[in-house]
């Protein structure tokens, strides 16, 4: 009896061990072959979300040179001689420009979207502070040119910014 068991288990011992390589070789190769697929779905999604990306990067530079101050003034004359009434169409033409890119925020990092979103606000309020400080239309115009002639206008910062991250995707 015992050599009958001895003869089986000279038997079944190779068998049990090429089973053991064999799953062990298979579940490899599985592993190996899931994590390409991996790979080339990461590679394949890439290849085809870059040109979204650039695209929403394109349209919030736009926006930034859009809403330059300096741009924007010599682009939307004054409707009337009234510093309200220009201020409001400023404000409404740069809201107009915003709600337009709005849904961009999702093809960039929040980093940029938060230079974007500043440039938009600190012009606005660089409007209203000037536009208080202004008698008609023209002289408003007239202190935004002279005050965004010493600094450099925040759309600027959005757009080096903008640049910079796009260079990091290229």
């Amino acid at each position: 009896m015992e050599q009958t068991i001895l003869e089986s288990f000279a038997y079944v011992l190779p068998s049990l061990v090429t089973g053991l390589v064999a799953y062990y070789m298979f579940n490899g190769f599985l592993v190996t072959t899931i994590n390409e697929k991996k790979i080339q779905l990461l590679a394949q999604q890439k290849k085809e979300s870059l040109p979204i990306k650039l695209q929403a990067y394109e349209r919030l530079l736009l926006f930034c040179d859009r809403v330059n101050p300096i741009k924007i003034l010599m682009r939307i004359p004054p409707i009337s001689n009234e510093t309200k009434d220009y201020l409001e169409l400023l404000i409404a033409n740069i809201n107009q420009e915003f709600e337009h890119n709005l849904v961009q925020q999702i093809y960039v990092s929040d980093e940029t979207w938060t230079a974007v979103l500043g440039a938009k606000n600190a012009v606005i309020n660089k409007l209203k502070q000037a536009a208080e400080e202004s008698s008609t239309a023209n002289n408003f115009r007239e202190n935004i040119l002279i005050d965004y002639s010493k600094i450099l206008p925040p759309t600027e910062t959005a757009i080096i910014l903008i640049k910079k991250e796009v260079k990091t995707l290229l």
